[in-house]
């Protein structure tokens, strides 16, 4: 694809009359369809605001099978009065651009149930199970903290006790509540669950579907949950669900953006990581496995 700029710029004056060219675009491929197909591509990913264009009238020479077949004449266009249709414009990029600006200002919309008071007219009880013991032995998280995954590993070994992971926060209202479970509902329960699973080998709070959740439905933050949570349950091992290549997400990302999501969500304050693929892809779960070691 080539282009060749005309006045095209930010800010230029388009007027109505001869040559009012914004830019050109030329193809090169071997057979015709295909340097039509390339046209087609480049004219579809332009976004070109503010002024009227041709571009739905070409995409529609482009895409006609008559053009495609060499088979077009004077008269084309005259017989075919629906090249002149107009195509409508979906503006997704600029939608999107909205949407950020306005909780960027304005903060996430009330009315999809991130921020004020709770849908529900029944508070439920948190419970007042006192402040949080002071221990006589450092816990799981104090060991790793002050001496590595390793030792870590070994004390997870000598225990003798039943080791357990509480699903609660990620799993559980995942599976029942469709992963709608708010910030501020978890943060309410945060002080009283570290006081009861104070010995629990985990609390499995992140990962799997509450990262994309959090930001496509409940507009929150979800490295803003995590460091929420550290705060409140800091003594007490961060479980998240890795899947494999895929991270937190719905498709295979390059490797280095996985390292790079790992190392950020050890750093603020995840523990252990449990990996799996969908279909038990090896190779993908390997890389989330190198990933977080």
């Amino acid at each position: 694809i080539r282009l060749d700029d005309g006045p095209g710029f930010p800010g230029a004056k388009i007027t109505p009359h001869y040559d009012s060219l914004l830019v050109k675009i030329t193809a090169k491929a071997k057979e015709r369809d295909q340097a039509a197909k390339k046209l087609s591509r480049a004219l579809k990913e332009f976004r070109v605001r503010g002024v009227t264009t041709n571009k739905s009238f070409l995409l529609n020479v482009l895409e006609h099978p008559d053009f495609r077949d060499k088979t077009v004449t004077t008269s084309f266009i005259a017989e075919n009065p629906d090249l002149l249709a107009p195509s409508k414009s979906k503006d997704r990029a600029q939608k999107v651009l909205k949407m950020i600006a306005e909780t960027t200002v304005n903060g996430p919309e009330a009315s999809l149930g991130a921020t004020g008071a709770p849908c529900s007219e029944t508070d439920p009880i948190v419970p007042n199970l006192g402040p949080n013991r002071l221990r006589s032995c450092p816990s799981l998280r104090q060991i790793y903290l002050s001496s590595g995954p390793e030792a870590f590993a070994k004390a997870v070994r000598a225990k003798k006790s039943l080791l357990l992971t509480d699903t609660t926060w990620r799993d559980a209202h995942q599976s029942l509540l469709a992963t709608r479970v708010r910030t501020t509902d978890l943060l309410k329960i945060a002080q009283p669950t570290s006081v009861a699973l104070e010995d629990a080998y985990s609390i499995e709070c992140w990962g799997g579907a509450t990262f994309d959740v959090s930001m496509r439905f409940l507009r929150e933050c979800p490295w803003d949950r995590l460091a929420l949570l550290r705060e409140k349950v800091p003594d007490v091992p961060f479980q998240m669900l890795l899947r494999g290549a895929n991270a937190v997400g719905y498709t295979a990302y390059p490797d280095n953006a996985v390292f790079e999501f790992c190392d950020l969500a050890q750093k603020s304050g995840m523990d252990v990581f449990r990996v799996f693929d969908s279909l038990n892809y090896v190779e993908n779960m390997r890389l989330g496995i190198d990933a977080v070691g």
